[in-house]
């Protein structure tokens, strides 16, 4: 069955350490969570604390400079935690600017998960919206996808913000996804999940059907990060187990 995480992220503005962040999400119904950093911990007392809450990991987001810099050192320390899928979770619009740039950004990401896989982990790219931009008769994300065989950790709020249909993208996408985001945006913004343009209950079926290990859910800016930490873990528990 695929399982359930919240990115780590969306809980940032709490003031509170990782680890009683664990302990936090630990008391809802997430299977697991996803990491963007280890908030200064070591990764022995990081693996702890995930035990004690009895949770998994989805994944984890480098930024792909600390990724490029050092692959194994990166693999090495999340291994430790027990994590085995890393995400590059941005580049910026010079990567997608144009189609030679984005076909470029293609071959470096899949050297990338090359190294990143010799050292023993997956690598998936999250998308934003502005790798949407046509570049021609195609947008640059449409000439990433088609020139990589990376896998792609979809965000499907930030793909309706772009004006796509994310549930083409995941049929597209089939056995490539393992990870999905669940975020819902109105008009580009995000929102708390039923708020907003996505069909959510359509996105988590596709993304289970076309092989989605995880459903993790993100909210960018939560005006309550503890009230949506609890609604995002009953949301996507009722997603989850929809027939």
């Amino acid at each position: 069955m695929t399982k359930t995480a919240i990115q780590l992220y969306s809980l940032r503005e709490l003031d509170e350490s990782l680890l009683d962040l664990l302990a936090r999400v630990g008391e809802t119904n997430f299977d697991g969570v996803e990491f963007a950093g280890l908030g200064g911990e070591t990764p022995e007392t990081v693996a702890e604390a995930l035990d004690t809450a009895g949770l998994g990991v989805a994944g984890a987001h480098v930024p792909f400079e600390e990724l490029e810099a050092n692959p194994a050192d990166v693999v090495e320390t999340y291994r430790k935690v027990g994590c085995d899928h890393l995400v590059v979770p941005y580049l910026d619009e010079s990567h997608f600017d144009t189609e030679k740039t984005a076909v470029e950004t293609a071959h470096q990401l899949d050297d990338l998960a090359e190294r990143v896989a010799e050292a023993g982990a997956e690598l998936s790219y999250h998308n934003h919206d502005h790798e949407f931009v046509e570049i021609g008769d195609r947008t640059a994300f449409d000439a990433f996808i088609a020139e990589s065989n990376l896998n792609i950790e979809l965000d499907v709020g930030w793909v309706v913000a772009a004006g796509r249909d994310p549930i083409s993208l995941l049929d597209c996408l089939s056995g490539r996804t393992p990870l999905v985001h669940l975020k819902d945006t109105a008009d580009g913004t995000p929102v708390e999940l039923g708020d907003g343009d996505v069909d959510m209950g359509a996105c988590a079926d596709t993304a289970r059907s076309v092989g989605a290990e995880w459903l993790v859910y993100e909210h960018d800016d939560p005006n309550d990060p503890e009230a949506s930490l609890l609604h995002g873990a009953e949301r996507l528990t009722e997603l989850n187990k929809r027939p």
